[in-house]
């Protein structure tokens, strides 16, 4: 069985030297956030997970969710495990002041949610859920949907949703047909169904607030007919307590690959109250404060079962003995060495470091720049950092669900036939993982929104908030002898990225299936590029602190790092190589190539 612990050595490493997410202490809102407080709640936040979340991820994944007659129990222990979790504030953690929150920065919540994720990611869906559902009502709602309802989602008795797809529409909401009918008093009467909703339906909280994308009577066909409305499962009184309960019903749970503890519904709206959230016909608009911030979210949920799995494989290399070292015995007397004297065992567990450290720093650089995006006093380091988060959003949701389900698998290759049976607990990790490439639009989908949208956007802007501080730290250490282990290959790749840009940039202008062919693999090639700018960077900052370094973490960082530089970098050349030979390859394979045999 998998333990967790959290690794707060390298969490401070990320927060307080390598973003610099103590400068955050000084911007409005988060004076609050003092070197002093950050540790502290990383340290609680680790007890927590450790003790009250992660002994109930096995046991939750073996049971599930039970379904009977519209009712949704949890597994056991999860509805005192998430009363712990209220009661020790974490849901309130970024919250507004406000509403009862308590103004803390996105950057510490990243890596909270993080240890959630690796702890028990089943659990963490619905306060994830809700906090993303707290920020769309927050940004959106009137003044009075706000009173009611954001005090109770911080305070975590009520939890949220986001109900968008319908059994005939899952990307493509142009389709949605759920309807909202206006009623007299200022409500909506909301009819229809939605499928896949995370925690639609539970034991945890006193009340659920649904936040349901419908159409208005006179809506124009299409995206642009869309609003979006507050729907509770029970309409709240005037004194704020849940009243009566509302015509919104769970229909049925899914059986599922993973996340067995998380509760993935149909609900049906049947003449149910809701209120319009903003202006109508604007729902998508409002819901993608929800949904960018949920896809970052779901990104943070590959670096947590990555970290855990990276335990339990490191763990079993010291532990499991098999064989002898290849240049004759390392440890002469034990029967057999550990499997950790194995090149290709360091192979992995240098990749699954490689990736979850990397993922964590440039997950930590993104963090950081919402919160600058969201509290600084200057309008364009807002900007400029807004664009960047816009930017890396795709990248981060996108490449590290699929590095995060990558290094779960390698979890299981350390075990070998031990990892792919259920009573070590590493299978899971891969199960869990393997939704997270899918939920919040497809990966295929952000690929798509990088290039599609996120480059060409302003003129590429965007791409210079990631182009230009890349460029300036190769200039700044390009003749610093020590840094050429980690400056060279940086600026090899980004040489290669900044080609295949300019690449795109014509051939996607002229073929739209161009940069759809080049989309996942140009994603990578960027995402990879961005995590060996990081890893330079803790490089550095590494080389730095060599003098001084008694439990050996700067000289674990300059051997991770010059590993990324020399193994994993130079995925870089090939991707290159694959978007320059075009669409063709794709393109021109007739439809009937696809047809399955007789």
């Amino acid at each position: 069985m998998p333990t967790y612990n959290a690794p707060l050595r390298d969490m401070r490493f990320v927060y307080h030297a390598l973003v610099d997410g103590d400068s955050l202490h000084e911007l409005p809102g988060y004076e609050d956030a003092t070197p002093e407080t950050v540790d502290a709640v990383l340290e609680e936040a680790a007890k927590l997970c450790r003790d009250v979340l992660q002994p109930l991820n096995r046991s939750g994944d073996e049971e599930g969710c039970q379904y009977e007659n519209g009712v949704v129990r949890t597994p056991k222990g999860f509805k005192e495990a998430y009363d712990t979790f209220v009661e020790g504030g974490w849901p309130s953690l970024a919250a507004d002041p406000d509403y009862g929150g308590q103004g803390l920065p996105h950057l510490l919540n990243t890596l909270v949610e993080e240890m959630i994720c690796s702890a028990n990611l089943s659990l963490g869906v619905y306060p994830g859920l809700t906090h993303g559902a707290y920020r769309a009502l927050h940004a959106h709602a009137s003044q009075e949907l706000k009173d009611i309802y954001l005090p109770k989602m911080a305070e975590g008795t009520w939890t949220g949703t986001m109900c968008l797809t319908e059994p005939q529409c899952g990307t493509d909401l142009g389709l949605v047909r759920t309807k909202a009918e206006p009623s007299s008093d200022g409500s909506y009467s909301l009819s229809g169904t939605k499928i896949w909703i995370s925690g639609g339906e539970h034991d945890l909280a006193e009340n659920i607030v649904h936040l349901v994308l419908a159409r208005l009577p006179d809506a124009p066909e299409g995206i642009k007919g869309i609003s979006l409305f507050v729907v509770p499962k029970f309409v709240p009184k005037a004194d704020g307590t849940p009243g009566e309960r509302n015509g919104v019903n769970c229909g049925g749970i899914e059986h599922k690959m993973g996340l067995h503890g998380s509760a993935t519904c149909v609900m049906n709206f049947d003449g149910a109250t809701g209120w319009l959230v903003g202006q109508p016909h604007k729902g998508m608009r409002q819901m993608f404060t929800m949904m960018n911030l949920a896809r970052l979210a779901v990104g943070v949920q590959g670096i947590g079962l990555a970290e855990a799995s990276f335990q339990g494989a490191v763990q079993q290399a010291h532990d499991r003995e098999q064989g002898r070292a290849l240049n004759g015995p390392a440890y002469p007397d034990r029967k057999a060495d550990p499997i950790l004297v194995h090149p290709d065992v360091r192979r992995m567990l240098l990749t699954m470091r490689a990736y979850t450290e990397g993922m964590r720093a440039l997950g930590a650089w993104v963090a950081k720049e919402a919160d600058v995006a969201h509290a600084h006093p200057d309008t364009s380091r807002r900007r400029a950092a807004d664009d960047l988060v816009a930017l890396m959003t795709p990248i981060v949701k996108a490449m590290f669900t699929d590095l995060g389900y990558d290094v779960t698998n390698l979890g299981v290759q350390v075990f070998g036939g031990a990892g792919y049976v259920r009573e070590t607990g590493m299978e899971q990790f891969i199960r869990d993982a393997r939704i997270a490439q899918i939920y919040e639009g497809t990966n295929g989908v952000q690929a798509l929104d990088l290039v599609g949208r996120k480059m060409p956007a302003n003129m590429g802007r965007s791409l210079r908030r990631l182009y230009h501080p890349i460029a300036e730290f190769i200039q700044e250490h390009q003749d610093d002898a020590r840094m050429q282990d980690f400056v060279q290959p940086l600026a090899k790749s980004f040489g290669r990225l900044q080609t295949v840009t300019g690449w795109l940039a014509q051939k996607g202008m002229s073929d739209r299936e161009e940069a759809g062919a080049a989309a996942t693999d140009f994603l990578r090639l960027m995402g990879l590029v961005a995590m060996g700018y990081m890893w330079a960077r803790m490089a550095r900052l590494a080389l730095e602190n060599e003098g001084d370094d008694p439990d050996g973490f700067h000289a674990a960082k300059l051997a991770t790092a010059r590993f990324y530089m020399t193994r994993l970098l130079p995925q870089t050349g090939a991707l290159m190589s694959a978007i320059l030979s075009g669409k063709d390859s794709m393109t021109d394979v007739p439809d009937s190539a696809f047809a399955l045999s007789a």
